[in-house]
């Protein structure tokens, strides 16, 4: 079906457009009145991930909501370590938790990986068929995945951490098994991306969400070269590499085989186009606390921001929208990108 809304995947694809396009991580969330409604007669968070027509519902939200020009699919990162076969559970207003976590490569040898993995995932590929159909080519669709350092962070941790010392430790002392992890997590990935744009994405989004708690050499070593592997195995789809506070990656990043690199708000504009160059397509940067701003400061703020990366650039957060931001400046901020010129 063609897009009726193509701004998106042009603009992925490195062409000129008539004005930068926008969405925002976690647009289909807590910042929707229509979300919260939906959200409060249910079981819980995971009830509504694998359940298809109602994360098809939440995921097209915000496109009528915000006039957005991309839809997200509504789904989460941990969805790939649970088909491997290590669950989690999501605590209402602590996060992630794993009843078990890796610490062994006995425990590695239990998981399952690739593509047997993958196709576990089938509520995910039925969400985007739903998804797709009723979206009608309004907007490209966006599918996504965790890369395997954030989604191995996860897996030894058991829970979200401000250090991820457990899982930093686990590099460290088990490099071997840590990058068997890495290479099953990989292989993985790969099969669940391919069956995402079989089932309807346009263009795929990779958040290495804990790429900047590693240092250099341990980036390159333990994500970096994973998060390649998975670029170069994705068909089909434009792809979009986001590595937070991974400030640091930004020159491998500039001929790395993906079409898009995402900017967290401490990367400066200028600093990233004189490492990646005027051509090179980012997105984001934007601090999400700039919406708690007055309308006419965050109309300010965001024509700066779209001045400052001066084309090339995909109108987005440098980090998901934090739940009790207000709707008003969320709409502020998209329309004041929609009305440029």
């Amino acid at each position: 079906m063609k897009l009726k809304n193509d701004l998106l995947l042009r603009a992925a694809n490195g062409e000129v457009t008539e004005r930068p396009p926008v969405w925002l991580m976690r647009q289909a969330g807590r910042i929707l009145p229509q979300y919260r409604a939906l959200r409060g007669s249910l079981s819980g968070f995971k009830e509504l991930v694998e359940t298809p027509h109602l994360a098809a519902e939440v995921t097209i939200q915000p496109v009528d909501e915000l006039d957005v020009d991309a839809a997200i699919i509504f789904s989460d990162i941990l969805v790939i370590p649970e088909a491997m076969g290590l669950t989690y559970e999501m605590v209402e207003k602590k996060g992630p938790w794993f009843p078990n976590t890796i610490q062994t490569v006995s425990d590695i040898d239990r998981l399952i990986s690739g593509e047997k993995a993958a196709k576990d995932l089938e509520y995910v590929f039925e969400a985007l068929r739903i998804t797709k159909k009723e979206l009608a080519g309004r907007v490209p669709l966006i599918g996504f995945s965790g890369t395997p350092w954030t989604l191995l962070a996860y897996m030894v941790e058991g829970s979200g951490s401000k250090t991820f010392s457990k899982a930093k430790k686990f590099l460290y002392t088990q490099p071997e098994a840590a990058h068997r992890l890495l290479d099953m997590l990989s292989d993985t990935i790969i099969a669940y991306l391919n069956m995402k744009v079989e089932a309807g994405a346009d263009l795929i989004q990779l958040f290495d969400s804990w790429g900047g708690i590693l240092s250099p050499t341990q980036y390159q070593e333990f994500s970096l070269k994973y998060i390649r592997k998975i670029c170069e195995g994705i068909q089909g789809a434009p792809v979009t590499v986001f590595a937070k506070n991974a400030w640091f990656a930004l020159p491998d990043l500039k001929d790395f085989p993906c079409n898009v690199v995402g900017l967290d708000w401490n990367t400066p504009p200028q600093y990233a186009r004189n490492i990646l160059g005027e051509k090179r397509v980012v997105q984001g940067n934007a601090d999400p606390c700039f919406l708690y701003s007055n309308t006419k400061d965050i109309e300010n703020a965001t024509r700066q921001l779209i001045h400052d990366f001066a084309g090339h650039h995909i109108v987005n957060l440098g980090h998901g929208v934090y739940p009790d931001t207000p709707l008003d400046g969320v709409k502020a901020f998209v329309n004041t990108v929609k009305s440029f010129s």
